[in-house]
């Protein structure tokens, strides 16, 4: 039989489901894996990014080519409006989660429901990894 705490977990994450930003959200996301192009060009454009960011943290020189390549491909793939909207649909989704950790994490470092003020402190609390 589930705790009290994880029935309302349950209710918590249904209700984040039902949702219309929810499903805007995942229809953006299933859009874009069910387009081979689209998932292609963003693919690319992350492996050439990456490319280029192990290049750096060797200590590496990039070319100007180099760099040129990946803007236009990036570039590219931000005209794409399956992808960009895939792009944006991660941002919301990582903004929502990062709303719904921080108002977990205040309410356990405060022990109690946090206020707007709680809030706005500009940071989610110690070792959040959001570097406020």
């Amino acid at each position: 039989m589930p705790t009290k705490i994880e029935a309302k977990t349950r209710e918590l994450c249904q209700t984040i489901i039902d949702q219309p930003e929810m499903i805007s959200i995942r229809k953006r996301i299933d859009t874009f894996l069910s387009d081979p192009g689209a998932r292609g060009q963003y693919e690319a454009v992350m492996s050439k990014g990456q490319a280029l960011q192990e290049k750096q943290a060797r200590s590496q020189p990039l070319a100007s080519a180099e760099i040129a390549d990946f803007e236009k491909h990036r570039d590219a793939l931000m005209q794409n409006s399956i992808a960009r909207g895939f792009l944006d649909a991660q941002e919301e989704l990582h903004e929502m989660q990062h709303s719904i950790q921080k108002h977990i994490s205040k309410t356990l470092e405060l022990g109690r429901v946090p206020g707007e003020a709680d809030l706005e402190e500009g940071s989610c609390g110690h070792d959040c990894g959001c570097h406020h």
